[in-house]
């Protein structure tokens, strides 16, 4: 008996010094240039219908159930999708908009599980016509996949379809 409750005590310290040394936020970006002029691209990054044609995420599941309310581009719209496994089911909506530079979102995950994160995009004149883009997102890590990510970074979670849909952004943009 006397040895079980040891193996329990050890169970929960290491528990509790994995989750003291665990990341407690995550930040991933990826940027990319446009060849075209900000105000065009700023435009285009507003709207949040536009996003299906170049978002990683609808390429993975086509069929996925889309519903927008709101103006489409202003503070307050939003997005709501429920997909396949590889989606999950959640919204965005535009929190705050700082005219031809940022665009503010809050991304709310329904399914696979529930989390909030943030998520931005910048947007600054290159120059000679060229703008850069950088989207990202950011959030808290919650006990208990703040332990789950001394293991899996976020950044290797998602960075890969961030890279993807900065590639599929140029793409579309500049075809």
């Amino acid at each position: 008996m006397t040895t079980l409750l040891y193996i329990l005590v050890g169970i929960i310290g290491l528990i509790v010094i994995l989750a003291l040394i665990a990341p407690k936020s995550y930040d991933v970006s990826r940027s990319t240039e446009i060849a075209k002029p900000k105000d065009e691209v700023f435009t285009y990054l507003r709207s949040l219908k536009k996003m299906d044609e170049w978002s990683p995420w609808a390429k993975k599941d086509p069929e996925m159930l889309k519903k927008f309310t709101g103006t489409d581009g202003e503070v307050g719209s939003m997005s709501y999708w429920n997909g396949n496994k590889d989606v999950g089911e959640g919204e965005q909506e535009i929190k705050k908009i700082i005219d031809g530079e940022r665009i503010e979102a809050e991304l709310r995950f329904l399914k696979p599980w529930k989390s909030t994160s943030d998520c931005y995009f910048d947007v600054t004149d290159s120059g000679n016509g060229t703008t850069k883009v950088t989207w990202g997102f950011s959030g808290k890590n919650k006990f208990p996949m703040s332990i789950f990510s001394l293991f899996v970074s976020m950044d290797k979670m998602v960075g890969k379809d961030f890279e993807e849909g900065m590639r599929s952004l140029k793409s579309v943009m500049e075809g």
